[in-house]
């Protein structure tokens, strides 16, 4: 996704604008821009809906997400309350939509910019299976954080609300009990956002972000030491799987990062490592080492545990062939 990073942005400075794309209803549609792919139109918005809007039954070309943060909504007849989370395949037909006292959202349109066809019928090519509508207050348990690995310092707590199972990019709520803390620097192989529904938090390269914070965090980006003395509920969402790199050098840039996340794929995972770095069927990594151990990919006993034989202290293992 080829959005900048946005860390840290407060919506609440911000006026919205009304929503006028072509295809929605424009009476009593409000928009805010968080975040924005310019290549796609793929963009993560705050909406507000006035109390009277309504839409037709209809359908959108993108995988479409929703969490409403304030009042209700009427979908296909069924009443959707604060914290209701929806996640939209793409040529789903979503239910008419009315809203009699107001609401605001979180949107998502993950593929594209927003757009919308009116239809009471499912695309024939709809993953109609990944639909999932649920109350995140009520519906879904909270689950410690060392769900995701390595796991973050104790006082954060998770629930899952829509885990893709091809990419493992997930959509999820999250708490940080008051006074938490952890010391340590991190960053991911993926890009993650958050909005900050309650409470506020504070971390040392981008200071306090408080109710109605956001960011936009691409891959490789350092976050931490992190702090939240009176607590944070938060919605956040990732394009990929979720790994915690932890060190303590705040001042390392993403490529360095990339270095390191490569050497551990190196160290821990070689078989893939290898065929990651192959080309036209050469199998021979010569690829990055960790920038902080610069020689680790040219030690002897690296390569050799590796199955690298290109090397001459590998040679004398085959002697006894041409005896």
């Amino acid at each position: 996704m080829a959005r900048l990073h946005i860390e840290p942005h407060v919506e609440l400075n911000e006026s919205y604008k009304n929503f006028t794309l072509p295809g929605f209803n424009p009476s009593g549609c409000h928009f805010k821009v968080l975040s924005l792919d310019v290549d796609s139109g793929a963009c993560s918005m705050k909406m507000r809906f006035d109390g009277g809007y309504s839409r037709k039954p209809g359908l959108s070309y993108s995988d479409m997400e929703m969490f409403i943060l304030k009042g209700s909504m009427n979908i296909g007849g069924v009443t959707h309350k604060e914290g209701h989370y929806i996640f939209v395949p793409a040529g789903y037909a979503l239910g008419a939509i009315d809203v009699p006292q107001g609401c605001e959202s979180l949107v998502f349109y993950n593929d594209s910019e927003p757009n919308f066809e009116e239809s009471d019928v499912n695309h024939p090519l709809c993953l109609k299976e990944a639909f999932v509508s649920m109350n995140s207050y009520d519906d879904a348990p909270w689950m410690p954080g060392n769900i995701v690995q390595p796991a973050t310092a104790a006082g954060v707590m998770i629930k899952i609300l829509r885990y893709d199972v091809l990419t493992e990019a997930m959509s999820f709520m999250y708490t940080m009990t008051p006074q938490y803390k952890q010391d340590n620097i991190s960053y991911h192989d993926c890009a993650e956002e958050s909005y900050h529904i309650w409470g506020s938090s504070w971390m040392m390269q981008f200071g306090e972000l408080p109710t109605g914070g956001y960011f936009w965090r691409p891959p490789y980006i350092n976050h931490g030491s992190f702090r939240s003395a009176l607590g944070t509920i938060a919605f956040g969402r990732t394009d990929s799987k979720l790994h915690n790199y932890f060190h303590f050098n705040p001042w390392s840039n993403p490529d360095e990062n990339k270095l390191r996340a490569a050497a551990q794929l190196y160290r821990q995972r070689p078989e893939l490592y290898q065929w990651v770095m192959a080309e036209d069927g050469h199998n021979h990594p010569h690829g990055p080492a960790d920038f902080e151990h610069a020689h680790y990919h040219s030690h002897p006993q690296t390569r050799h545990l590796h199955g690298d034989h290109s090397h001459p202290h590998t040679h004398h293992h085959h002697d006894h062939d041409h005896d």
